[in-house]
């Protein structure tokens, strides 16, 4: 299966978007490591306070991962690495909104991958990985990203250079970042 290619050229800053369970974490741990990408997702920062925090609950030190998920993305955008991937959820138009003034803030182009997934299959990906969102919240994420999915596929929003919609099976064949190419139309997959 040839991964997907996507072309940052540059400075860029690629958020990787879609709703809970949408299998962003799985897409972002197959990237290789190399020098001129960073790679931030909130697993990390969740995984380092897990063994302080012992058997309490992850809903209660929560905020914290995602302050300091939030602190590392802002740390790496002004960071002097050419390319930036970060790990949101971004069913919001406001979080999307505030990802692509960060990389225009810190000279960097937008991009944005969002995952389409069937909300029972993001709920099906969230047991599997054994951290399961509250209903009411996911219920909010699954609705906002079924609009958002719809309105990407006119094209990148305000914002940001390109935009790629993948299914499960496109993101399955993984994905390749073409740090030396020209950027392409907008497109899904």
């Amino acid at each position: 299966m040839t991964p997907v290619r996507l072309a940052l050229p540059g400075r860029t800053l690629l958020l990787v978007a879609g709703m809970p369970g949408a299998g962003k974490s799985t897409l972002l741990a197959r990237l290789p490591a190399r020098p001129d990408v960073v790679v931030l997702d909130s697993d990390a920062q969740r995984a380092a306070l897990r063994p302080v925090f012992g058997a309490v609950p992850y809903r209660r030190y929560r905020p914290l991962v995602h302050a300091w998920h939030r602190l590392a993305v802002l740390v790496a955008a002004f960071s002097a690495v050419p390319t930036v991937v970060v790990h949101l959820p971004a069913t919001s138009a406001r979080t999307r909104s505030a990802v692509a003034l960060l990389a225009r803030w810190t000279g960097r182009a937008a991009h944005l991958l969002w995952l389409q997934v069937d909300p029972a299959d993001a709920r099906a990906g969230q047991r599997d990985r054994g951290r399961v969102v509250e209903e009411a919240s996911f219920a909010g994420h699954a609705s906002r990203a079924l609009a958002t999915t719809d309105a990407l596929r006119d094209g990148p929003p305000p914002g940001y250079a390109e935009v790629t919609v993948l299914d499960r099976r496109a993101a399955a064949r993984g994905v390749y970042l073409a740090t030396d190419e020209l950027v392409r139309p907008s497109r899904a997959a």
